[in-house]
Formats: structure tokens, sequence, C-alpha cells
């Protein structure tokens, strides 16, 4: 639910033990990923619930304080901004990296806590931080999983469709320098520069045996995968998607039969326990349709700061403080923070890590195709 209070009307709510606000950022309109955006939300909103229903942070209400992010840096600081002035206790949420990079800037600069629930570029922050704790793997534990991946189905020559963005940039960095040491190539192709019809000549001209899109979604993403499809000459060649367009349902309803087996990065363990189980099944009523990695990441960010305000007060540098001391159950595993080189905010380092795609047989059905 979005709410909106003058500052006074949060300090009076504080004074009087009323509701304990969370701030929660997630793109909800174009050009965010909004299908992301909607399971981040139902998450989030689910684990309040359930906070809830237990009775709350102390016999209060959890209350989450919704402001839409649009994958537009600029208009997330702004909301972080007005989202401290409202007195809420944490920031939760966020998918894109470089929108995550801005709220946890400023969440650093303001002394506000921010679990980061799905961004996965490994610097957040230009410094390390105390404020910040992060939810899903690092860019560069996931993807070099899925550089393992390519490496072990027999693929070396990896072309990659690329557009300017620190998040692709980073990919790309990833990639290369996983793969050139172990015999790969990575060779990259700017879609500003070139039509979906010149990128399957390039395929050819460079005689690569796998193509990343890294690039948006829905374009030029379902363009280029159809023309791919439809190119005799590249008949045998993978498609593969790291950052897990093929995850939500808009990409089997776009692509159908071209959209399956294109494997993709995904953040679930091979079985869910007896939580996320009945976690999955909730989601799945509020959503109507099988929920994503990223709801099950929403729903475990609400469950982790609900663990350290229970144990740690409504205090924003307590909660701050809790990183490297909470353990709790979430959905996906037992979740502990602690630092790792090269990534500057608290992390989890425990999170499952897939590579997926959907079967060519049944588009709506999930194989795993490798996993750590």
């Amino acid at each position: 639910m979005s709410t909106s209070s003058s500052p006074l009307e949060a300090v009076q709510a504080e004074q009087t033990g009323g509701s304990v606000r969370i701030g929660a950022l997630v793109p909800l309109t174009r050009p965010g990923w909004v299908e992301a955006g909607r399971h981040l939300l139902a998450g989030l909103e689910l684990a309040v619930r359930d906070v809830n229903d237990a009775g709350g942070i102390g016999g209060r209400p959890l209350e989450l304080v919704v402001r839409d992010t649009a994958a537009d840096p600029g208009k997330a600081a702004a909301a972080v901004e007005e989202l401290a002035r409202l007195g809420v206790v944490a920031l939760a949420g966020e998918y894109h990296s470089v929108v995550a990079r801005a709220v946890a800037d400023r969440a650093d600069a303001l002394g506000l806590p921010f679990l980061c629930s799905s961004a996965v570029l490994d610097a957040l922050t230009e410094q390390p931080t105390q404020w910040v704790a992060r939810l899903a793997p690092p860019q560069s534990d996931g993807w070099r999983v899925y550089a393992d991946f390519l490496l072990s189905t027999g693929h070396s020559r990896i072309a990659v469709t690329t557009q300017p963005s620190v998040y692709w940039a980073s990919g790309v960095g990833v990639l290369q320098d996983h793969l050139t040491p172990r015999g790969g190539t990575v060779i990259e192709l700017d879609t500003r520069a070139l039509a979906p019809a010149a990128v399957c000549d390039a395929l050819v001209d460079h005689r690569a045996t796998a193509l990343l899109l890294l690039v948006g979604h829905p374009e030029p993403a379902v363009s280029i995968v159809r023309s791919v499809r439809r190119d005799r000459r590249l008949d045998e060649i993978l498609i593969g998607a790291p950052a897990g367009q093929p995850e939500f349902a808009a990409w089997a309803d776009l692509l159908g039969v071209d959209g399956a087996g294109i494997p993709f990065l995904r953040y679930l363990p091979e079985r869910l326990g007896p939580l996320g189980a009945r976690v999955e099944a909730a989601l799945r009523a509020r959503l109507a349709e099988a929920p994503s990695f990223v709801a099950f990441e929403g729903y475990d960010t609400i469950t982790v700061l609900a663990e350290a305000l229970r144990s740690h007060g409504a205090d924003r540098a307590r909660v701050a403080t809790s990183w490297p001391r909470v353990a709790v159950d979430g959905t996906r595993g037992r979740i502990r923070f602690s630092r790792k080189n090269g990534v500057s905010v608290w992390q989890w380092l425990g999170a499952p890590i897939q590579v997926v795609d959907r079967d060519p047989a049944a588009p709506d059905r999930f194989r795993v195709r490798h996993a750590v």
C-alpha cells in the first residue's frame, strides 16, 4: 500500500507507538521493468501481512510506504529523501542495479538502512558502507556461474549484444575475465549500430556458438530473438539471457516457443523448504501466476528487516549495526550477512544460484540446467 504524510505526523506516530514504517522502492511504471516490480512488491506486501499477523514489531504494525522508481536513478534518489523525511526506519526493494546504486548512495549519505532485494551490481556504493545490505548475489558471482555453464556445454566463442549501461558493461567484464583465461572469446555487438538482421550476419561472420542478450526487455531483446530463430544459418546457436528476461510470463507471451531454451540466472533452490512452499502458494494466489525469484527476494527482505527490528529496535542506527548479527530463515535458506572482497555492502553469500531455461516442449515449465 502507498501512503503519504507530513514529517510531523511521522514523528507523532513514533511518539505514540504507531506503525513502524519501511520505505519500499520498486519499478511500477515504464521504462522500469514493471513485471519485476509487481512481483517484488507482491513479496514485500505478503511478508508485511505475515509479520503483522504474527503480532508486528513489539505489538506495533509494520507499514510499507511505497514509491515507484520507474527505473530512474534521479526519481529514486528523490524518493529516498522524501521517505527519510517521512520517518521510515529502513528502505527495502529495488530491482534495477543502476537505480539501486543511486538509492544506496543516498541512503548511505543520510544514515538510512537499505536492504537491497534484487539488484546485483557489485559496487552498489563507491566506498564500503555500514548502512546497506543485499540479498541478491553479486553480479560477479552469478555471471561467473553462468560462464562456467557455457564452458561446460561446449561454448567458448560467445557473442554478446549490448547497450550502454554500467550494468551491462560490468557483465561483459565479468564474462571476459572468467572466460578468456579458460580459452573463451567474448565478441561485443553494439545494438546501437546493428539491427537484428545485422546481428545475425555478425554471428555467422564471427563463428559464434552462443549469443547473450545484454539488452533491454522487451526491445531490442525480443526482436533479436525472433531474427536469430528465423535464420537457418543459426539453427545450432545457443541464445542466453543471464540477466533473467525469460523468468517472467511476458517473455513467454511475446515469444512463445521462440523464447524457450534460453538459459538465464535464477536465484532459487532446486527444492523449496516448508516456508518457501507456503510462501510460493500464497504468492501464486496473490499474483495469479507462478511467482518469480524476485517475489521471493521481496518476501525475504521483509523477513530480515522484521528480525532486525524485533531484536535491535526500531532505530535506524541499530538496524544498520544488526546486519552482521542477523540470522533468520528465509524462503530460500538461512540468511546471514558478511563482507566480501570487491563488494562494498553487507552481503548474503548463501543465496542459491541456478541456470534455468523454459522447456521447448512446454514453455511454461522451467528446466534447471546448472546449479551451485
